[in-house]
């Protein structure tokens, strides 16, 4: 049957921005998947996805105007229920023959599949293929309705008119293309009846264009109406437009902002455009943000990442004399960077240790007070980690690095009341650090005010300073602790506090820093922090470790170079002894265990002893060595003697590799021991001395990881 092409476009007004991206791309991958479905394209056919402010279509290359017709299986009913005892039919068989159009067909002609009670009857059906404009309605109609549109409108076509048609949309519908080759399919979505006409550009076309064949849809738009219709070319349009303007300079172009900016605009044009410079004097983060944020402006910098006074613009109008373009886009910006200059100015004639008491009047949360009361917190949390950190690594600032957290605990929080931060949320902890130098305060209090919000995402980047990193743990162990004990734990996708990113951020902070603090000790020390009964006597705490240790699983899984299986992971995390950066070294120790040859034998002796321990929890009389009778068990525990120092030393130096590398050494005298001892010896003194000896040997083989977990 022969194929041709198929176009579908629906003109509207102006689209919201943020979203066109994804409705272009929905509406045309559910269109051409409603089509597959309806037999009148094949899986593998391409397709052109086009989506500009005002339109959002979609080009098959190779549609059929005919579905084919299908033998379909149609089940109809148990045996049981469609036949009599007699084997006639019965009256609902005969309904649902009817319903079918095939009430005419005799009961030897049904088919029967299953046996017994599963017995059912079905019937082979020709069914029939849809044709294009059937299939093109379904398939339109359901791409319309399963757009993701967060807020639609209500209004009305031919309004006044007997035609009046109430409709229902992201914004209002225009007109509808629905071309096969040359050739109008007549279907109609919104009060709308396909044609083949649409609109170019605003301001740049002659008005209406007639599409006078579905491939030559993207050529038209292009030459007559100044459209440049698919999403990625026109991103891609600006993007190279930017590089040229910017030269020598470099571009800040975050994605989002790309986006946004390609989806205002049908015929991009950049130009460049000029501020004064005295406005460079402002922390360059607030121009940018300014300009990004307000003007969807792209930002020029220097090689050295200096902010220049210099931006560029995407214009949606092309004209060889863009000055009035310009100056009018450097009028605007103006007024936008003097208040930003209007806000530092102001915000800096007090301090941050001013503002301090200020922080009470702001309500944190009213079941964990105000942000006061969670600085407070976080300086008793913070000098906690900063005195155990400096406990393990014996440093010698001790008071001074402490004294530096908790002054800093009480300041990182205060940019919040500032008129910037308030303009801008995103500058929080940047402008901090700006106030703070101002101040005069210690370069670490400077650094920990921004630092302390760090990792802010995934691959973020950490704190590089002892306060700074104090501090980012402290406040997200808080935050973690405090909305977890009042309830507030993520449900499915919800996670409003983002408490599955501050867990993650604890990790990174721990295992990348090499921090010899334990997980368990941090609770432990936040929690103390809190005064609030109903923080304190949460009852969940054991699913905040669980909590953790699934957001740790991860980390394992995507941050190594080394594939990790599930049950080595499984193996190293049941161990809760330990501090979380040795996790890493402690896994690849166990890729190597398991390379071994005695490796099997070992996790598998190890799971029989771990199975016997948890039968036997009696308390065990300690290990006497003149009740060891036989000679498997004497030379087992001969071998511990001298090995088990050796295991535990290892260890202690963090060499988990050699740890293991020793342990597999005594595989074959583990195995004499189950072959030629009964543990389970009538004798209860020889049976709990044996116990005894497995005791000492399971907590040698448990030291790096729970080898059991590796057992076939």
């Amino acid at each position: 049957m022969n194929q041709a092409p198929l176009l579908v476009e629906l003109f509207t007004e102006e689209l919201p921005p943020k979203s066109l991206k994804l409705l272009g791309e929905q509406f045309s991958k559910k269109l051409f998947e409603r089509l597959i479905t309806n037999g009148l394209v094949h899986s593998g056919t391409s397709y052109r996805s086009f989506a500009t402010p005002r339109r959002l279509a979609v080009y098959i290359e190779a549609v059929l105007p005919k579905a084919a017709d299908q033998c379909v299986q149609e089940k109809l009913l148990p045996v049981s229920i469609g036949l009599d005892p007699q084997g006639h039919a019965t009256a609902p068989l005969l309904k649902k023959l009817q319903a079918l159009g095939m009430k005419d067909v005799p009961v030897d002609q049904l088919e029967r599949s299953g046996t017994g009670k599963n017995e059912v009857l079905s019937l082979q059906i020709q069914k029939i293929g849809l044709d294009l404009q059937s299939g093109l309605q379904d398939a339109l109609d359901f791409a319309v309705q399963q757009l993701p549109i967060a807020k639609t409108m209500h209004y009305q076509l031919n309004a006044g008119t007997p035609e009046e048609v109430n409709v229902q949309f992201v914004r209002p519908a225009h007109s509808l293309i629905a071309l096969y080759d040359a050739l109008i399919i007549p279907v109609h979505v919104l009060g709308l009846t396909a044609g083949n006409t649409t609109q170019g550009h605003r301001f740049l076309s002659p008005g209406m264009i007639s599409i006078d064949h579905a491939k030559n849809y993207e050529t038209i738009l292009l030459n007559q109406g100044k459209v440049l219709a698919n999403f990625d070319d026109r991103l891609q349009s600006i993007d190279r437009q930017l590089h040229m303007a910017a030269g020598a300079y470099q571009v800040l172009k975050p994605q989002s902002l790309l986006e946004e900016v390609t989806a205002l605009v049908e015929w991009p044009v950049v130009y460049t455009c000029h501020f004064e410079e005295d406005f460079l004097e402002v922390p360059q983060e607030c121009l940018i943000l300014t300009m990004q944020t307000n003007q969807k402006y792209f930002a020029l910098t220097s090689p050295d990442g200096q902010l220049m006074n210099q931006f560029c613009i995407v214009s949606n109008i092309e004209t060889t004399s863009p000055a009035a373009i310009i100056a009018g886009n450097e009028r605007v910006i103006r007024p936008r960077l003097s208040d930003a200059r209007f806000f530092f100015t102001q915000d800096r004639k007090r301090t941050l240790s001013d503002r301090i008491p200020d922080l009470s009047k702001v309500v944190y949360h009213n079941l964990l007070g105000t942000q006061l009361d969670r600085s407070n917190r976080i300086a008793q949390i913070a000098v906690n980690i900063s005195n155990a950190i400096s406990q393990s690594k014996n440093a010698s600032n001790a008071a001074q690095v402490s004294a530096l957290c908790e002054r800093a605990a009480l300041l990182i929080k205060t940019d919040l009341l500032t008129d910037m931060v308030g303009e801008f949320p995103e500058l929080q902890g940047i402008m901090g650090g700006y106030y703070a130098k101002h101040d005069g305060e210690n370069p670490e209090v400077i650094a920990a005010c921004s630092e302390h919000y760090l990792p802010r995402f995934s691959g973020d980047t950490l704190p590089k300073t002892r306060v700074g990193l104090t501090l980012a743990l402290a406040d997200k162990l808080e935050t973690l602790v405090g909305i977890w004990g009042i309830g507030l734990q993520p449900t499915g996708e919800k996670d409003p506090f983002a408490l599955r990113r501050h867990a993650l951020g604890i990790i990174r902070l721990l295992i990348e820093n090499q921090l010899a603090i334990s997980i368990q000790e941090l609770l432990d020390m936040t929690r103390q922090a809190f005064t609030s009964e109903k923080v304190l006597s949460c009852p969940n705490w054991h699913l905040l470790t669980q909590f953790i240790n699934d957001r740790l699983r991860s980390y394992l899984k995507e941050q190594s170079n080394v594939i990790f299986k599930p049950e080595e992971i499984e193996a190293v995390l049941s161990q809760e002894n330990g501090f979380l950066y040795q996790l890493p070294l402690k896994l690849l120790a166990v890729r190597t265990f398991g390379e071994l040859p005695q490796a099997a034998s070992l996790a598998n002796a190890n799971k029989r002893i771990s199975n016997i321990l948890k039968k036997n929890v009696a308390v065990l009389p300690p290990l006497n060595p003149k009740l060891l009778h036989q000679k498997a068990e004497q030379e087992l525990f001969q071998s511990m003697q001298t090995l088990a120092p050796q295991i535990a030393s290892a260890h202690q130096t963090e060499d988990f590799k050699g740890s293991l590398i020793l342990l597999a050494s005594m595989s074959d005298l583990v195995s004499n021991f189950f072959e030629e001892v009964m543990v389970m010896d009538p004798n209860l003194e020889l049976q709990q001395n044996r116990l005894a000896l497995l005791k000492d040997l399971h907590q040698s083989m448990s030291m790096v990881a729970d080898l059991s977990q590796l057992a076939q």
